[in-house]
């Protein structure tokens, strides 16, 4: 998918921006460069693109307002943060706001060219995960998993691509424990090159979706030690929760 993929790269650091654009083009793919978050969102309205490269810290419209106005226009627009924001609580932010995963500043370009990679091979992860029906339904919770449009209760919503390949991985193994490695194998495609604590994150925003409770959940459980439980039958919580 390299050879076809169009980047587009958001970042005000001239220095930065050459450097990562040269070593885009190198690796075969077509990069458009916007140095500040209006000139984002209007190439953005402008061209097709398959990857967003985000810095948060832009002049005018911040990283965090483009990923979260993109994301409204295309729900499965992969977003890869990149911030030299080191708190967690900025992270947890790019993540809630619709980023797909960040990237803390300074870094190896061998490490960007990676979780490059790994996105844009999440669309073939997906069909290749094991089969569930397109509409599942749980509770009172529906997701379509052909277009990741949900319906929880009176809300309608859609996924973006992580999400809904998270939780399709978690359907597809339902009532088994799956342990955090095997998600970052299977979900994120790589091995032990993610913080743990990103994941957490992901599975903290699906409870948050189709939870009755977040905090007591029934069908995305915790199991200290092991892992991750879905249960698509509402059940009285008797896992040791550990997140």
């Amino acid at each position: 998918m390299t050879a076809n993929s169009r980047i587009l790269l958001v970042e005000d650091e001239v220095n930065l921006a050459e450097s990562i654009r040269f070593n885009l083009l190198k690796n075969g793919y077509a990069v458009e460069l916007a140095k500040d978050g209006r000139a984002a969102l209007k190439a953005f309205g402008e061209s097709d693109f398959d990857l967003i490269l985000l810095d948060i810290m832009i002049p005018y419209i911040d990283g965090f307002e483009v990923a979260r106005q993109i994301r409204t226009r295309a729900p499965l627009m992969p977003i890869l943060m990149l911030t030299a924001l080191t708190d967690i609580k900025d992270r947890v932010h790019g993540l809630e706001v619709g980023a797909d995963d960040y990237l803390t500043k300074p870094f190896y370009i061998d490490e960007l060219l990676a979780r490059i990679k790994a996105m844009l091979r999440r669309r073939d992860w997906y069909r290749q995960t094991p089969p569930v029906e397109d509409i599942f339904r749980f509770g009172k919770n529906e997701i379509d998993f052909s277009n990741f449009v949900c319906r929880s209760g009176n809300s309608e919503f859609v996924l973006t691509q992580r999400e809904a390949i998270l939780l399709k991985y978690l359907v597809a193994h339902k009532n088994r424990i799956i342990s955090r490695q095997e998600l970052l194998e299977n979900v994120w495609n790589i091995s032990g090159e993610i913080e743990t604590r990103t994941m957490d994150i992901f599975i903290a925003r699906l409870r948050k979706y189709f939870e009755p409770n977040p905090k007591k959940p029934v069908y995305i459980k915790s199991v200290r030690s092991a892992g991750y439980l879905f249960s698509d039958t509402e059940m009285e919580n008797k896992t040791d929760q550990a997140g």
